[in-house]
């Protein structure tokens, strides 16, 4: 029997919305980096996105990176307000220009 905890089952990849609207990520872009745990927290009164959840970096400093794209966070926000342990992420980054790339794993962790 293993005592370590079970992998998380990862319920989404996908690229983290908005980040050219970020103020800062630019500098903050070097820090990031692949396999690094994100926090997801739910944006309930969003104007724009009914199941809006904002992506943001873990840790006393944490910065608000954008979202999960529009059209694919229900499940995700449905999770989160339900209150399960939905976490993040990244898998990967790259510039396109002035768009920073940043592609996530949405996870659910095990028991």
């Amino acid at each position: 029997m293993s005592t370590s905890s079970p992998e998380p089952l990862i319920l989404l990849e996908c690229l983290v919305a908005g980040t050219t609207h970020r103020t800062g990520l630019r500098e903050l872009e070097p820090q990031l980096q692949p396999n690094q745990p994100l926090a997801l927290q739910r944006e309930p009164d969003s104007s724009y996105d009914d199941w809006a959840v904002r992506v943001y970096t873990t840790g006393a400093n944490a910065f608000w990176l954008g979202y999960l794209p529009e059209g694919r966070n229900e499940t995700v926000a449905r999770l989160l307000d339900a209150g399960y342990p939905v976490a993040a992420r990244l898998t990967h980054k790259a510039w396109e220009e002035d768009w920073l790339h940043l592609e996530i794993e949405v996870l659910l962790e095990r028991a």
